[in-house]
């Protein structure tokens, strides 16, 4: 008989949830190590007042965690805020990884500074319509380490949220560093009257990852936020034969990539008589002993996987280089990236297409007039 995340739950005495009235004090409160932060959480903090105040005008939230890190997170997170303002949505992104921002790069934003003023901070805009915070920001060397305790961090993460000015979004999205730890719990505190829509968990294939990403789940259950649902990043690789890092060595011949170049456009010819760039490309399972354990454990939590990303050079490229997937213009769909020395394979492309809409379709208060455009 098989067994859910939902099931376990039932045993026993069940959390009842940072957000409820009963937090810290009811029977299953007894021994929990975060009994006397619950209590008093459990009466209105101002502070949790202005935030809903601040985050009034924001439509949707969206938390992106992963029990484990270097699974591409904040890769995804970016790439997701990109992909919504794409489609014409107003978008706002708090890096609350507060020991190792990755925003600033990702958004290309480094040396960019926050405004500050009598009404609060205001974001670092990538463009119109998209914002960033990020403690990346207000440092004055990125090369300098933050040796905080919990306090200090769970301090910041609230002035980002009653100080922060976004204005008029259609979606937040957080992205909060590996772990279920302070500033996991933080983040659910603070938000908790302005509501979060819920929580998108990001894995890998292999074993050490997902074992952190069932208790990400748990977490995600005992707080009461909802899991949106699973993404499965670098599921495999893909790499178009015609990128640059694939190379074909033969023994004491050493590189014949070229000569095995000529070969395939032989028999996958394109109306120029070379190998077509989207039509061939190599596949790679890395993590082949553990294919498709992403969607059994999605399967057992009872959650919706909502696709596999593959592992393409060319995404960590465009990450790097600040620049998103996605293109604002009809018709120039992935235009940006294309302007790369490194195209992104179309498996890969359409991969994130699909997981962002899945998304979309999991908050199911999403209205269609969020979205000017339609097109990526």
């Amino acid at each position: 008989m098989s067994t859910s995340i939902n099931d376990d739950f039932s045993r026993g005495p069940k959390c009842p949830g940072t957000n409820s009235e009963a937090a810290g004090n009811a029977v299953a409160c007894a021994g929990c190590p975060n009994k006397e932060a619950c209590q008093t959480a459990s009466t209105i903090d101002p502070d949790v007042l202005a935030i809903r105040h601040r985050l009034a005008n924001v439509k949707h939230k969206i938390l992106v965690l992963s029990g484990k890190g270097g699974v591409g997170k904040s890769t995804f997170a970016t790439q997701l805020a990109y992909g919504l303002s794409a489609r014409g949505a107003e978008v706002g992104l708090l890096d609350i990884d507060i020991c190792g921002p990755s925003a600033p790069i990702m958004f290309g934003q480094v040396g960019q500074d926050v405004h500050r003023s009598n009404s609060g901070w205001s974001p670092v805009y990538v463009k119109e319509g998209l914002a960033v915070m990020s403690i990346g920001f207000l440092m004055q060397n990125p090369d300098d380490a933050v040796i905080w305790r919990g306090p200090r961090k769970n301090g910041l993460i609230k002035q980002f949220l009653t100080d922060t000015e976004w204005g008029n979004l259609d979606f937040l999205i957080v992205d909060a560093p590996p772990g279920t730890s302070d500033e996991h719990l933080s983040i659910v505190q603070y938000m908790k009257l302005a509501g979060i829509d819920g929580a998108l968990v990001i894995t890998t294939p292999q074993e050490v990852a997902l074992a952190d990403v069932r208790k990400e789940i748990n977490f995600c259950a005992k707080v009461g936020v909802r899991v949106l649902g699973v993404v499965e990043n670098m599921s495999t690789m893909i790499l178009p034969v015609e990128s640059v890092q694939l190379k074909f060595i033969s023994g004491p011949d050493g590189d014949v990539t070229e000569q095995v170049r000529k070969v395939l456009a032989l028999h996958f010819p394109s109306p120029e008589n070379e190998v077509a760039p989207s039509s061939l490309s190599a596949q790679v399972d890395i993590f082949s002993s553990n294919l498709g354990a992403a969607s059994r454990m999605c399967k057992w939590a009872g959650v919706p996987l909502l696709g596999q990303v593959p592992l393409d050079p060319a995404i960590a490229t465009a990450t790097e280089r600040g620049c998103s997937l996605f293109s604002d213009e009809v018709g120039g769909r992935n235009q940006n990236i294309r302007n790369l020395s490194l195209g992104i394979s179309p498996a890969s492309f359409e991969a994130m297409k699909t997981i962002l809409d899945n998304v979309i379709c999991a908050i199911s208060e999403v209205q269609s007039d969020v979205f000017k455009t339609g097109q990526l």
